[in-house]
């Protein structure tokens, strides 16, 4: 296996390919260069929020976010279709992100939940008609991120410009990378082939419902960070039922975990050394080959940000509360789902 080829492996892959190597020789060279692989990830990360940062404002570092999610997803995954008509989903996903969440911060909650919830149904069929892409983590997460960190004004224009230059960008690495893929479905497909009677559709739409109403909830107790409890529903809410318990015990379980390393890292260090927690906890996330670490030490971002706004007690109090309510809240809304779905196809089954 070549240099490049180890870098493009994941954490699981490269984990597995060092612990399978017996030459102590071979084994020394493929950690060296998983090490230099997290760094290297963290410095490109790095560099394009920071980028993005300087060129649109600090309000809209989270817009650098976005794209490098998606940016990084793009390279390998695809959206089931024709590649030509890969790039009207990436146009149609951009274009969510660039108007619903600011328009869903102008109105009372139950308004914004109609939005979030039409909003949230388009990027999934726009973007995760292949299942087993996990698309979804990129897309949702996008908006949901672009949602909690609301701007107005000058600010907004510049967030949609530079959403549209990363759209752009997006739309050529998607081209370059998956120009020879053999799908024969085409952009109109992934609405045509929409049906709640499917598994996928059913995804759709408890996805949709489980997290817009996740942070409605949240908004009408007058609670701030509702994105937290829509990240976490997103994130618990996996295609399939059976899988998503255990994702919901990892979810609340080691965002505790996650909370405890942050409180002591916070207590420890010095206070000029609390911008870089995060970037502690970025570099965690990369040697991490399972979700549960990386939830862990995705906590340490999103509370160094937090931290600074309501206070350390307060972040964690949110952010842990938030999760457990996330995570419980969308395994009983799935349970309810499911048999809600059942009693309708058995009633129907009896009445024909």
């Amino acid at each position: 296996m070549t240099f490049y080829q180890e870098l493009q492996l994941s954490s699981v892959g490269s984990k597995q390919l060092i612990k399978n190597t017996a030459d102590p020789k071979e084994k020394h060279r493929h950690i060296l260069i998983y090490n230099f692989k997290v760094y290297l990830v963290m410095a490109f990360c790095v560099a394009v929020v920071t980028l993005y940062t300087n060129l649109i404002g600090s309000g809209n570092s989270v817009v650098g976010v976005t794209v490098l999610l998606a940016v990084l997803v793009l390279r390998q995954a695809d959206f089931g279709i024709k590649t030509t008509h890969g790039l009207f989903s990436i146009v149609g996903i951009f274009v969510i992100l660039m108007i619903a969440p600011r328009f869903a911060n102008t109105l009372n909650p139950i308004g914004a939940f109609v939005v979030n919830a039409a909003a949230i149904l388009l990027l999934m069929i726009l973007g995760c008609h292949n299942v087993i892409m996990y698309n979804h983590s990129t897309f949702v997460l996008g908006y949901l991120l672009l949602l909690g960190y609301d701007v107005t004004g000058a600010e907004y224009i510049r967030r949609v410009e530079g959403l549209a230059v990363g759209m752009v960008l997006c739309m050529i690495i998607f081209y370059k990378n998956q120009e020879n893929r053999p799908y024969r479905r085409s952009f109109l497909d992934l609405f045509r082939e929409f049906d709640l009677h499917s598994a996928r559709g059913r995804w759709y739409l408890k996805l949709t419902l489980i997290v817009s109403s996740a942070m409605l909830i949240v908004s009408l107790l007058g609670l701030p960070r509702a994105m937290w409890a829509g990240i976490a529903c997103m994130s618990v809410c996996l295609p399939f039922t059976d899988d998503c318990i255990a994702r919901s015990g990892k979810r609340w379980q080691f965002n505790i975990v996650g909370c405890v390393l942050f409180i002591a890292l916070y207590l420890i260090l010095p206070e000029s050394m609390y911008p870089y927690i995060g970037m502690i906890g970025g570099i965690g996330v990369g040697y991490s080959a399972g979700y549960a670490w990386q939830t862990a030490f995705n906590t340490f971002g999103a509370l160094s940000i937090a931290a600074g706004m309501f206070g350390m007690p307060m972040a964690v109090a949110l952010r842990v509360g938030l999760n457990v309510f996330g995570a419980f809240y969308t395994v009983i809304c799935n349970k309810v789902i499911d048999r809600l779905t059942d009693a309708c196809g058995e009633r129907k089954g009896a009445e024909a």
